[in-house]
Parts: structure tokens; sequence; C-alpha cells
């Protein structure tokens, strides 16, 4: 039989053959505990039960399972030798009969790389901790099963576990004689059942509701961590901003929430952001704050919990029937996660974060040679893997955007409503939402679909403003480009804002048109007789998804004036559009450096400013010419200096500065600057340095050779802890060693021994911009490493691995040539692996392409 990876091909024609009625799993953890016995992987047991039904009887098929070993087959009554069917990741089942019942007992084993069980010791106590992760297709390491997406199911869980601990399912659940049972859940899909087992700290809540029948909708809310991590937990903003996401999505999508209660477990070493198992949400646990964070976090972490919590209907509720449609759920709930953020909680600036954070991430992913359209074809488990990106996301969601704009709201929503509806527990293609959305808006959805879903790339738009003999606006009209390799001209609806300087100095917008763009020119007749603009802005207020571009006269008008802009969304559309015309060598990234310093400092928007320190940073990095990095470091390290000092002490401005001023500080005096903060013998009026601030500062002290072993294993002692500990090991790779770039290398490519948080801690702190002469030799060991560590390791590490070592710092002809040669000698290369080689190469291209621009 096949290996793990799963093919659509596979899975349509099982899906064909088979339904199923329901799962009953067994899973005894009580193995979680105690001393390693033996020389395999410390392993628990799982018995499962599947009821499902055979539409061919006689014919033969398969049931996942990725374990070291096998006890016992069952079917129907008839006991199967394990040898002769299982072959590592599937049970070959024959003979099927028109009713069947599967019974598989197996030893499955634990993770350590966030995938399937993972199971964590807490170096503070000593507690472990264990939670599921299992999206696209990891519940088959922990229990037999039909792991695709359109093959749901009820599922009823039995868990045993260690004295003292809780353990959390999809369900409501309670312990009688030592056994956890959970209710049974409603027709789901494998990868969003869930367990959550160990001595967590859990907090509880509710939520009620008057539904328009007069009923009342009781949901039952709890929140979940470590017990080390619970003097930080601040539940009671996790449980306001989601009783207001609850009533957002009740107000708006007019089906109530299906699944019971709604708990949420911020988990240990957690590879995503978050996954939307119903009734079980799971978060990464640096969601929960140790130190003192910037408004920014706290908007992304309600971010997060609103775009989970859309997934209990776009996704939990109907689901895509293969992995092509992924964005039916992700472009969604990254939308509706977004529009609900503005609806429903504090955080009303939430739009202009989607503009600045979000769209980059779509706009770097849209240019990749990998970038696909966001109804994508997805041929197997590998490519679902590695389709989770900014197109599928960001993009998508953008594009709903547009959708709304095109549709309007109402006829947007109610096609929403009349979806889950029609589809409830059930599983859709494009054409299901298409439809909906025809009836509700009267507008062929077709055209519309191809041009935005089915096609791939990004449209730059540009204004083009001819003026008459008394200086008005003549003619301004809009052109719309598209890459040679993706030259589809789309439909853009957009708003075309007019700025002018006040008296007073501000850039302020004096006229607004929107207009319908489509083909390569459109003119804008509205605007026509208007004063004459300093600066023309395509795409105000980000209604479209579409690269900005400045005609000369605006480029000259941000350059002098962008810091006086007074709208905060138009200003982060500015500055979203000059980092991409850096990105595509049109605006010298020294340029771009010298516009931030002159304009950063009057950055309101705390998420903006933090985004342009990560730019500004990347630019230095990667962009700027190599004969200007050390001017550039240094005069990026003043200017963040002196804001640092200006700032209004203890304001979050202040914290965002320090913590940039910590990136780039490398100078003698810098440093000892830094050094003096963590002593206490200098201060900076208001900044309070915290233990996540100290660690942050350790880095760049480790990366220049300042803070040594000894230095980092007193700050271990002094946060003996979980996070502590992965602040250390990146520390400790970060130091300017060839021994310390050694052994951090062998920890990482030629052992399996570190867990996936310390595996990534490690290769942070093994890639420091600073020691690009260090890092030179191992471009070769790169390239001869990659495929077998894609073979050996798990598909997570293998990505964490391919993509973060990568010699992108071996920024020079001779690294994109050895690239190359890579992928011409492994065109047999699983087409995952290819992928994220190409998105590297192209990366590094992108950068050599801006420094030559830089020398001109």
């Amino acid at each position: 039989m096949p290996g793990e990876n799963l093919t659509r091909d596979e899975a349509r024609e099982r899906a064909a053959l088979l339904s199923v009625d329901g799962y009953e799993v067994s899973l005894d953890l009580r193995s979680a505990v105690g001393e390693e016995t033996g020389d395999g992987p410390r392993t628990f047991r799982s018995v499962t039960t599947i009821r499902f039904r055979c539409n061919e009887p006689g014919a033969s098929s398969f049931a996942d399972l990725i374990a070291p070993s096998v006890t016992s087959v069952s079917l129907n009554g008839r006991d199967l030798d394990p040898g002769e069917v299982f072959d590592g990741s599937r049970v070959l089942l024959e003979d099927l009969a028109a009713e069947n019942e599967l019974v598989v007992d197996a030893r499955c084993a634990y993770s350590r790389t966030g995938e399937g069980m993972h199971r964590f010791v807490d170096p503070e106590d000593g507690e472990v901790y264990l939670y599921t992760q299992y999206e696209p297709a990891d519940s088959r390491r922990v229990f037999a099963n039909f792991e695709q997406p359109d093959l749901k199911a009820p599922f009823r869980f039995e868990v045993r576990a260690p004295e003292g601990w809780t353990v959390w399912s999809n369900g409501v659940g309670e312990r009688t004689d030592g056994v956890w049972r959970f209710a049974e859940t409603k027709a789901i899909s494998t990868y969003i059942t869930c367990v959550v087992a160990g001595p967590y700290h859990y907090v509880t809540d509710s939520y009620s509701r008057t539904l328009p029948d007069g009923t009342t909708l009781e949901i039952p809310l709890g929140a979940l961590c470590r017990k080390g991590l619970a003097p930080y937990f601040d539940s009671d903003d996790v449980f306001l901003v989601t009783k207001q996401g609850l009533d957002f999505f009740h107000d708006h999508v007019d089906y109530p929430y299906p699944f019971g209660k709604y708990d949420q477990a911020f988990v240990p070493e957690y590879n995503l952001g978050a996954m939307e198992n119903p009734g079980l949400v799971t978060f990464r646990e640096e969601y929960i704050f140790r130190g003192k964070v910037t408004k920014a976090s706290y908007e992304g972490r309600a971010n997060v919990i609103l775009h989970e919590m859309a997934h209990m209907w776009f996704g939990d509720l109907v689901t895509m029937e293969w992995w092509d449609d992924l964005w039916l759920k992700e472009s969604f709930a990254d939308f509706m996660g977004a529009f609900a953020l503005v609806g429903a909680t504090r955080f009303q600036d939430g739009w202009i974060t989607f503009a600045n954070r979000r769209k980059a991430w779509a706009y770097r992913a849209d240019q990749l040679p990998s970038t696909h359209p966001i109804t994508a074809d997805i041929r197997d488990l590998q490519d679902a893997k590695l389709n989770f990106d900014g197109i599928t996301y960001a993009k998508g969601a953008s594009v709903l955007k547009q959708l709304v704009a095109y549709v309007g709201q109402d006829a947007f929503l109610e096609g929403a409503r009349r979806y889950f509806k029609r589809h409830a527990y059930g599983n859709t293609r494009l054409g299901d939402l298409l439809s909906v959305l025809e009836e509700t808006s009267g507008r062929d959805m077709g055209g519309w679909a191809r041009s935005w879903l089915q096609t791939a790339g990004v449209n730059s738009l540009t204004p083009q403003v001819l003026l008459d003999a008394e200086g008005r606006v003549d003619e301004l009209a809009v052109v719309q480009e598209a890459a040679e390799s993706h030259p589809e001209l789309r439909p853009h609806r957009v708003a075309v804002g007019l700025y002018r300087r006040t008296p007073e100095g501000s850039l302020e917008r004096y006229a607004r048109a929107e207009v319908d763009v489509d083909g390569a020119r459109t003119v804008v007749g509205e605007l026509a007789g208007t004063e004459a603009p300093e600066l023309v802005l395509v795409n105000d207020d980000d209604l479209t998804y579409c690269k900005i571009r400045f005609d000369e006269t605006s480029l000259a008008a941000l350059r002098a004036h962008l810091g006086t802009m007074t709208d905060p969304l138009a200003r982060a559309l500015c500055w979203s559009a000059l980092w991409n015309m850096t990105r595509d060598a049109l605006l010298p990234a020294r340029e771009f450096v010298e516009i931030v310093l002159r304009f950063a400092g009057r950055e309101s928007d705390i998420g903006v400013l933090q985004m342009l320190h990560a730019w500004a940073n990347s630019a230095l990095v990667h962009y700027v010419a190599p004969g200007w990095r050390e001017t550039g470091g240094r005069l990026v390290a003043e200017g963040a200096l002196r804001e640092l000092r200006v700032a209004e002490p203890g304001s979050e401005h202040q914290l965002a500065w320090a913590r940039f001023f910590a990136t780039v500080a490398s100078s003698p005096e810098n440093l000892r600057l830094l050094r003096g903060l963590l002593e206490g013998t200098e201060k900076v009026d208001g900044l309070e340095v915290d233990q996540e601030l100290r660690w942050a500062f350790l880095e760049p002290l480790a990366a220049h050779g300042v803070a040594d072993e000894a230095v980092l294993a007193a700050e271990l002692a002094r946060d003996d802890t979980a996070s502590g500990k992965r602040h250390q090991v990146r520390c400790l790779a970060a130091r300017p060693s060839e021994a310390v770039k050694a052994q951090a290398w062998a920890q990482v490519v030629e052992s399996d021994a570190l867990s996936n948080a310390l595996v990534e801690a490690t290769i942070a702190g093994f890639t420091q911009a600073s020691q690009r002469e260090l890092l030179a030799p191992y471009a070769e060991r790169y390239f001869a490493a990659i495929e077998r560590v894609w073979e050996e390791r798990s598909i997570q590490i293998g990505m964490d691995v391919v993509r973060g070592l990568f010699p992108s710092l071996q920024d020079s002809p001779g690294t994109l040539e050895a690239a190359d040669a890579w992928l011409a000698a492994h065109e047999g290369a699983a087409p995952a692996l290819r992928r994220l080689v190409l998105e590297a190469r192209d990366d590094l291209a992108r950068a050599l392409r801006a420094q030559a621009l830089a020398n001109d």
C-alpha cells in the first residue's frame, strides 16, 4: 500500500465507497508520567471502534493509522493479522460488508514535534501536559480513522489519565470509575477532534443569549493553561472577547453556536497560532503575556480568538470537501475575525492592522514562484500542509473584503446564513458558496470567481494625473498592471483619494471617488476639475487587494510629508506601499530606511510602528547595499535610541522602541547600555525591564560575545521556566563561535532529540545577521542535508529546518547558483520540499535585485 501521503484521488475514491456512522475512541494516557521504559518511543494504548457502511460489498479500502505497533485488528468480528494488514500508516480492509465494524488496538507514540499527541514536561515543576494537534492529517497518530475532511462522523471519546489530572475533549466530559467519558459530538471531521489532558489551571465562565424563538442558549465557557502561567493568565479579558464575539456571530450568522461548551486551551510548544477544534479551541501559550506588551499584542490575541470562533461556522459546521477549498474556512475566518474585531471589541482600528500586517503576508506569498489561486490544486497531504499560507489566509480574506464591497454587506451575510442552513454538518465546494451569493446579490459570481479565486498573482494600480492650464485635474486615471507570469487584470472596486497639505501643514484628503477599475486603464471622471493633488492614493480605505503605486508627485510628497498624514489607515497604506516598492526594487532600501527614521517616531498606531521596525530591520539585513549595512545599522540604532529616550515614560511606544533598539544594537556603546539596563546601572525613565525584556536584551549581548554561557545560565536560574528555557536555548545558539554553531547545527540537523519549540529556538539563535562569515560554511552543508532531513523527520520539523536554515545571509550570486544546482539535481524530490527551496531561492533573488538597485 502507499505510504503516509494520502492523495486527493485516493480520498475521492474512498469517499465514494464509504460513509461513516460513528467512532468510539478509548485512550489510556497513564503512560505519560513515570520513567521511560524500553528503547523505542514512549507510547500509549489507543483502541478505536469505527462503524461504517460500504456501498459496494466485497470491495477493499483502508483506514489510516501512524503508530509504532498494532496489537490487534478486528473487522466484522474477524481477527486480522496486524503484520499482514498494517504497514505503519494504513490498515488494509478487504471484503467489506454493507455495514462494518472495525476495531483497532494500537500502541501510538507521544509526540515532541507538536503533531498528534504532544507530550510536554514543564521544567519548572516536572509536571506533564498533553494536547493534540491534527490539521491537516495527524489524528491518525492518535487513533485509527478515515483521515479526510469529507468523511465526517460523530465521535465518542473516553480517556484514562493519571490520578489528579483533568481531561478535556470536544464534548462535555465527566470522570467515573477513573475514566473520563465525553458526550458524543455532532458529525465532524477527524482533524478537528481534540484531547487535552494534564494538571492544567482551569477557570470557568458562562455565556447566555435569548434566541429569536424565545429560548435561551447557554454556553459554558472555560479557559486553561499550564500552572506555571496561571499568575499571568488574564482570563477575564479572554472571556470578554469571547462573549463579544459570540454576540457578534449570533447577530450576523443567524445560526446558534452548535457545539455545546466553549473551552479555550493555551498549550505549550504549539506549532500554530491556534486551532478551531469545536468545543475545545487550542492556542499557543505565548498569547499569555509574561511581561508588558503593547496594545497590538492584545489586539492580535483577540483577532485569533475571533478567527477561531468564526471557524465554528466556517469550517466546523460546514467543511470543505477536500483541501483544494481550504479557503472556504481559512479565508472566511481571517476576514470574519477582523470584521468581528472591529464590530464587537475595543480594537476599532483592526482594519489598519489587516491592511498593514495581514496583507503584507499575502503580497509576499503572491509573488513567490509557488503562488497559487485561492482555490488551489492540492494533490496530496504534503501540498495541503504547505497551503496554510498567506494566499489561503490573508489574500483570501482580502478578496472577501473586496467581495463585500462588490455585492454589499447585507447580501454577503445573507448568503452566509443560507450557506450554513443549507449545508450544516456537511461538506462543500466552491460552487455551493457561489450559488447562494448569486441568490442574495443578483450578480453573476462566475466571472468574479474566475478572476479572484481561480487565478494567481497581485495587480498593481498606479495613478496618472493630467492637469489643465489652470493647474486643476484635467484627467485622472488608474493604470492596472500584472506580472508576465500571472497576467490576469481583475475587476477592482476602489476608492481614489486626493490629498493636499492644510495651512497647518498636515497632509489630508480633500476629495474622494469610488470607481470600478476594469482593464488596463480606467478614468475616474468624478475627480476631473478638482484642485491639483500633492498625493493620489489609489485604494484609499483599502477596499481591494492590490499593490498601490505612486506617481512621482505623490512619491515626493510622501518622502517629505508622510508623517503629517492625519488618517491612520491612509498612512498605513502608504507605508505598506513603500515597503512593497522596496521589495520590488523600485525604491532603494536605503531610502526606505531613511523615511522610517524620518517619520516612524510620529506613528501613532502601535501595530504599524512595530511593523515598521520589522521592515526596517529586514531592509538592513537583506535589501540595502552590503557596503551601507554598517552605516545603516549605526543610523538606525541611533534613531531607535533617540526615540526610546523621548518616548513617553512607561508608554507602549517606549516599549516598542526599546525592543527595536535591542534588535539593531551592535556598537560597544549600545551593548554597554543594554548591559547596564540589565544590571540596573543604566536607566531609561519609565522603562520597566521585566523578564521578557531582559531576554530581548540578552540575545544581542550573546550574539556579539558580551553575554557568555555563565551569564545565560544565571539568567535561566532567575527564570527557570519553559519560556526561560526557550529563550536561553536561542541565546546560547546566538553566540559568535564556530563550536557553538557546529553544536547548534548538529542538534537540529543531525539529531531529533530537541522538541519542536527548541528546534525553532535553536534555528532562531543560529541565524544571526551579524555572523555572515561564521555561517558561510553551512551553505554547502544545507544543500547536502535537506533531502535526508525531509525524509527522516516529521513534516513540521522538515519545514522548520528547510525554511529556517536556508543560507539567505550568504546573499551572493553563488548561493543563488547553489540553490539552482540543487533544484536541477533533485527534480524527483518531494514537491513540498522543492516548493520550500524555490520560495527561499526567490527571496534571495529578490534581495539581490534590491541590493543591485541600491548600488546603482
